[in-house]
């Protein structure tokens, strides 16, 4: 086996988009790969200093939708570019804005789920940012990606995951098994 020094190269990574309002109620949009469960209810995200920490710490509520190969190019061109420093960044993008139904941020109609969340914490914060803790308070999902129980259907999404070790999307795949149950046959 090949050694390789300590690297941020947690498989897969989400490619997340997290959406705020400013104080004038005007949407922004940034990328962040590294966030995941933090508990049944809870999500967690590092996020460095943005125009999306400046928002939240006005409005402490947001959106987090799932990027996906058919939002990629705009998906990425959130994260490179700053809505300081770009103030049409989401004209740009092309996004259908709505306002979320349960929290007070922006709905970007292009994805095909979306998590509405509440801050709960914001831990080790500093001008450079901070870790967040969040509630999920709702989900939306686009009704054309649910599956035959009514729930989503993430094989229909078409979500993208982040591999940070060639700085690549990757498209995710087939269901391969059956979570909670294959693995039963080795009980014996």
């Amino acid at each position: 086996m090949k050694s390789f020094k300590s690297n941020p190269w947690m498989l897969p990574q989400p490619v997340l988009i997290i959406g705020t309002f400013d104080k004038e109620g005007k949407a922004n949009a940034m990328n962040a790969a590294w966030g995941g469960e933090w508990d049944m209810h809870e999500i967690m995200i590092s996020l460095s200093s943005h125009q999306t920490t400046d928002n939240l710490a006005v409005n402490p509520e947001f959106t987090v939708a799932f990027a996906t190969a058919e939002t990629m190019v705009a998906a990425d061109f959130v994260g490179l570019v700053s809505g300081r420093n770009t103030p049409d960044k989401i004209q740009k993008t092309g996004w259908t804005i709505e306002k979320a139904p349960n929290v007070n941020a922006p709905v970007f109609k292009e994805f095909p789920m979306t998590l509405e969340c509440r801050v709960k914490q914001k831990i080790s914060e500093s001008e450079t940012g901070f870790y967040l803790i969040a509630e999920i308070v709702n989900i939306l999902c686009d009704e054309k990606y649910l599956a035959e129980d009514g729930k989503p259907d993430v094989e229909k999404m078409n979500i993208i995951t982040y591999d940070p070790v060639h700085h690549t999307y990757i498209q995710l795949g087939k269901t391969v098994g059956k979570a909670f149950s294959d693995g039963k046959q080795l009980k014996g």
